[in-house]
């Protein structure tokens, strides 16, 4: 008997936790985190948003920005960028933090970011270029990682 009730208390747990995890919220611009409302107006200055959305997670928040021409960008709760993803066009270079653009400017020439991500758990940037080679840095500039997709 205790092993059913044990189950089921385990069962119920899981459910609950898949229903609050997957609560995703349409939001209105003017609602996001003031740093994401800046960042955007600085960097993707003249696209058209076509979504804003609040992820609420079991214990965290974030947002999600969808562009109109496919681009999206993921925040913090805090507002802080967590991941730009350019499908049909590249990061603003802009938004590159400097030793990421000097690195690919110097090794890979020519060459477009089409990911950008700031792994908060790591202290690591991804990045994805135009060539599908993907490139991990540490918050000093560092090349930790160098792959292909």
């Amino acid at each position: 008997m205790k092993k059913i009730v044990i189950g089921l208390m385990c069962f119920l747990t899981a459910f609950t936790a898949q229903a609050v995890e997957d609560d995703d919220k349409p939001i209105r611009v003017d609602q996001l985190p003031s740093k994401a409302q800046t960042f955007i107006r600085e960097n993707f200055s003249g696209l058209k948003i076509a979504l804003a959305k609040m992820e609420s997670d079991f214990f965290d928040k974030s947002y999600e920005v969808i562009f109109v021409n496919g681009n999206k960008v993921e925040f913090y709760r805090d507002g802080r960028w967590k991941e730009i993803e350019c499908k049909y066009d590249e990061v603003p270079i802009s938004a590159v933090p400097d030793f990421i653009r000097k690195y690919v400017a110097e090794h890979h020439a020519g060459l477009k970011v089409w990911k950008l991500e700031y792994v908060e758990e790591e202290k690591c940037y991804e990045v994805k270029l135009s060539n599908r080679w993907e490139l991990k840095f540490d918050t000093r500039g560092n090349l930790i990682d160098l792959d292909r997709d």
